[in-house]
């Protein structure tokens, strides 16, 4: 409210709050905006139907088992799935770029 105050202007106070806010988590709503995209970007990338999950190295074992199980069709479905952890989706990536080449 200070900056109001020195900008001699005058402002409603929900909009002041709203100002406020945005201004103090700018940051962490970029980042937000930021992973959300990338999310979005996941659901795109389809997995092949003939990938074998226990050949992949690095996987963990309960991803393997998950993924062998529930075979989802794009890296999105994979990541939502309980126990295929960040690093399983981060190394099905490698493996998927790998194979695009």
């Amino acid at each position: 409210m200070e900056l109001l105050d020195l900008l001699q202007m005058e402002v409603r106070n929900d909009l002041a709050f709203q100002i406020q806010v945005e201004i103090k988590y700018e940051g962490y709503i970029k980042k937000a905006l930021k992973d959300a995209e990338k999310l979005r970007a996941m659901e795109d990338i389809k997995l092949p139907d003939s990938i074998n999950y226990d050949e992949i190295k690095n996987l963990s074992i309960e991803g393997k088992q998950k993924l062998s199980a529930i075979r989802p069709l794009t890296v999105g479905q994979a990541s939502r799935i309980s126990g295929v952890n960040p690093a399983d989706i981060a190394i099905l990536a490698i493996v998927l770029k790998q194979q695009a080449k």
